[in-house]
């Protein structure tokens, strides 16, 4: 059964628009031209009806700009109305591939700046829209989430702002810590997370693996990761463990207490393949160090899903991990950009995330439970039951 089939002779809160930001132009364009072909291929029999104008078209996305001055300063304008529509903002706070101007200068966008041009284009909409939700993959300043000492609370404060401004929902993927929530509590917020992509593309292209106790591990990287590792490896049916950062707590560099050592808890890896799972690669050292750690550990391969790929660093040190067959092969969503020299690296795959957000979308615009969307857990299995019964194969 084709998941649309959940919402024939469903009613819409409101027209749909999508609005998306340059940051996420080319994913947001999937997006709508998968909801496009839902549209179409529903059996909606009241189409005709005016409760359901809008509902078929061939274009969600709204017309509009954010230009700056040569100050740096910007504004946001709509060129078409948005009054009574429900209203999808997406942006990647990342895309550090953006520039503008200022004083004679390029410079580029930075998260601030993003979620600067968020907000113009929030305040453009001068309260006409039916409801608003911003789908905003990698929560901005959701590593900073908690406080420890005399520090600020920018992910809190972010939710908040945006409530304010009229925000129904936030919409977000793999939040480093979902209880951030908790600043807002009477508001919409929903976290979606990419296991079954993430498994999808890895049996689509690693076609000799065994998905069983005796062949695979799931491993979380640190502490914070253990719930995702967890659920993963229960769905798959697989053991787990985990690495703990012993850190230098003397000692601060770049804002953090340096790590000392990783230390394991888990299971023997030796002859199996494991697959790391976590929310996010920054510089990843944390990663690389957590791989070798394993193939010391005679781990027959390694496998690295993250959602977020953001490589601060480089590919340098990723590319000698290759080399030196620490690591087999990377695996992160396009829910963030994603820097061209990745694509020719032979250890890379992306998982693609545009039909799940356009489900997303379109469940949410009818006011249908999110449950067939969110909880990945049938679809995993189906994908393993069938993976299985045909000896190790499956399609993209």
């Amino acid at each position: 059964m084709k998941i649309n089939k959940y919402l024939e002779n469903k009613m819409p809160a409101a027209p749909l628009k999508i609005i998306v930001m340059d940051s996420l132009k080319d994913f947001g364009s999937k997006v709508n031209d998968y909801l496009v072909d839902f549209r179409h291929e529903i059996n909606q029999p009241h189409h005709d009806s005016p409760a359901f104008e809008g509902y078929t078209m061939d274009n969600y996305t709204i017309n509009f700009s954010v230009p700056r001055f040569g100050s740096g300063e910007g504004k946001a304008i709509l060129n078409e109305t948005i009054r009574g529509k429900d209203v999808y903002i997406l942006l990647d706070v990342l895309n550090n591939s953006l520039t503008y101007d200022l004083h004679g200068f390029r410079n580029s966008y930075s998260p601030d700046d993003h979620y600067q041009d968020l907000k113009r284009v929030i305040a453009a909409t001068a309260g006409k829209a039916h409801r608003i939700t911003v789908i905003m993959p990698f929560m901005y300043e959701s590593r900073q989430h908690k406080r420890t000492s005399r520090e600020s609370l920018d992910c809190a404060n972010m939710l908040e702002e945006l409530y304010k401004m009229g925000v129904y929902r936030v919409i977000t993927f793999d939040a480093h810590d979902p209880s951030v929530q908790n600043s807002a509590p009477l508001c919409g917020f929903d976290n979606f997370t990419p296991f079954y992509q993430f498994l999808r593309t890895l049996l689509a292209n690693i076609g000799d693996m065994k998905i069983d106790k005796e062949h695979t591990l799931v491993i979380s990287p640190d502490e914070g990761a253990l719930n995702r590792a967890v659920y993963f490896a229960n769905v798959l049916g697989v053991d787990t463990g985990m690495f703990y950062k012993r850190r230098d707590y003397t000692q601060v560099v770049n804002g953090k207490n340096p790590i000392v050592a990783h230390e394991f808890l888990g299971d023997n890896v030796e002859g199996k393949d494991v697959i790391i799972v976590d929310d996010m690669i920054s510089s990843g050292g944390s990663m690389i160090d957590t791989a070798k750690q394993l193939k010391k550990m005679k781990a027959r391969r390694v496998f690295v899903c993250c959602t977020f790929g953001i490589f601060t660093d480089g590919l340098e040190a990723f590319d000698d991990a290759y080399e030196e067959k620490i690591i087999d092969k990377i695996i992160t969503t396009n829910l963030t950009y994603t820097i061209p020299e990745l694509f020719e690296r032979p250890y890379y795959l992306q998982a693609d995330m545009s039909k799940f957000v356009s489900s997303i979308i379109d469940f949410s615009n009818h006011d249908v439970s999110m449950e067939m969307v969110q909880t990945p857990t049938e679809k995993i299995n189906k994908i393993l039951a069938y993976y299985n019964s045909i000896d190790g194969t499956v399609s993209d």
